[in-house]
């Protein structure tokens, strides 16, 4: 029997509740702040990758699922979000409509990684990108948004944590900084991070080892090198989370994992915040478009993988269950009753009721059953007698009597019953 892949994972008819009521909720949190939709393809040239979230991060080195097609292209499935929507609002000219652009999506996200909760080799992510503003108030609302959405769940107990990377005129003066510091440290350093300290100081403060974190508690700071402008930036975004009465905790460590960041970058994580507990995160990410070769485009966004919100969803309690989706079952009980059970389906299902029906002539009972199964609130069962008279027979199944209706009348007679009975 073939298997599934290791890492992926079937998304069954018992969990579309839960699915289904994150990205309403996420689509609905997104339409009262002017986000549109956007969807990006599956596949992108893979230098879109590589040239904009850094040669040195685990996402280029070890995570890609890469591949060169027939005509000798490299291309990527897409390992994160952010990326594409930048490279579709410049493609497309989105920078000749209002700014802020603001964009939203529900989409799927492809890292070959070790197989951990909430976090498969392809795992889907709700994300929202804000493009061609520079303002905190954007950084402000970007997160308002994602904390809205998780409130609205019912997970309303997930921490802020905030940083800010400052801009790269002044990077390299913090980068020394890390460099000097922990170059006597080296011994004390995991392998990774030794490599780390090489290609990219920041990501050693990102390490989940233990030790390591340790060391970073005491290493130099990236609020200290920011500049002036910069500065400012992160006091009025502060300013701005406390008159939303949002609050939050500065980590100091806070880096992210792709290297086009600057300025703001923050997370949600739950209360137990373990190594790989983050809920969602992002900051802003002005130089990106520059990196594909396009013109300056500041930005700002978030992604946030929906199975992980799931299993805060349900740490806080909240099981959604499958709502009731059937009104009628239609029940065949002759077998010359198949066809006028298909066709009374469809006149229902025209008229907007949720029909199920029987494929095949069986008893009252087994259909009933059946009906029952689907938690229909009304079942129409058609036998020889009521074909010949040209009737079905209506039967509520909150227990009320059953009636009979004309064909022509199985409509208004059905629309009658369901009112009764909601």
């Amino acid at each position: 029997m073939i298997q599934r892949p290791r890492g992926t994972a079937d998304r069954l008819p018992d969990v579309a509740p839960a699915w289904q009521l994150v990205t309403e909720t996420f689509q609905r949190q997104c339409e009262l702040r002017g986000f549109a939709p956007i969807s990006t393809p599956t596949i992108e040239r893979t230098e879109l990758f590589t040239r904009t979230t850094g040669d040195a991060t685990d996402l280029v080195q070890k995570e890609m699922y890469s591949f060169e097609d027939r005509g000798g292209d490299s291309l990527t499935l897409r390992s994160e979000g952010t990326a594409p929507v930048v490279r579709a609002y410049v493609q497309n000219g989105l920078h000749n409509l209002p700014q802020p652009v603001k964009l939203y999506y529900v989409t799927s996200i492809f890292r070959y990684d070790r197989p951990q909760a909430g976090r498969y080799r392809e795992h889907h992510q709700i994300g929202a990108e804000a493009l061609g503003d520079p303002s905190p108030a954007v950084d402000a609302e970007i997160i308002d948004l994602l904390q809205a959405t998780y409130k609205a769940l019912g997970i309303d107990d997930l921490r802020l944590e905030l940083n800010s990377l400052g801009d790269p005129d002044t990077r390299a003066a913090y980068r020394q900084a890390l460099v000097d510091y922990f170059t006597p440290l080296t011994d004390r350093l995991d392998a990774e991070s030794r490599e780390r300290l090489k290609t990219n100081p920041l990501r050693v403060l990102d390490s989940k080892n233990p030790a390591v974190a340790e060391l970073c508690d005491d290493a130099p700071r990236s609020l200290d090198y920011l500049g002036e402008s910069a500065r400012a930036h992160f006091e009025q975004l502060q300013n701005l989370l406390q008159a939303l009465k949002i609050p939050y905790r500065i980590n100091h460590r806070l880096v992210r994992g792709l290297d086009y960041y600057n300025r703001t970058v923050f997370e949600f994580v739950p209360p137990d915040a373990g190594s790989q507990s983050t809920v969602g995160g992002g900051g802003r990410y002005d130089y990106l478009a520059e990196l594909m070769g396009a013109d300056h485009v500041p930005g700002v966004g978030f992604g946030s993988g929906i199975e992980r919100v799931l299993l805060n969803v349900e740490r806080r309690g909240m099981t959604p269950s499958r709502p009731q989706q059937t009104d009628v079952y239609i029940a065949p009980l002759a077998d010359g009753a198949l066809e006028s059970a298909m066709q009374l389906a469809q006149r229902l299902r025209f008229a907007g009721v949720t029909v199920e029906s029987g494929f095949r002539a069986a008893s009252p009972r087994s259909h009933l059953r059946r009906a029952s199964r689907a938690q229909a609130r009304a079942t129409l069962l058609i036998g020889a007698r009521e074909l010949e008279r040209g009737v079905v027979a209506l039967k509520p199944m909150n227990g009320t009597a059953q009636i009979e209706v004309a064909l022509a009348d199985v409509v208004a007679g059905v629309q009658k019953v369901l009112a009764v009975s909601t």
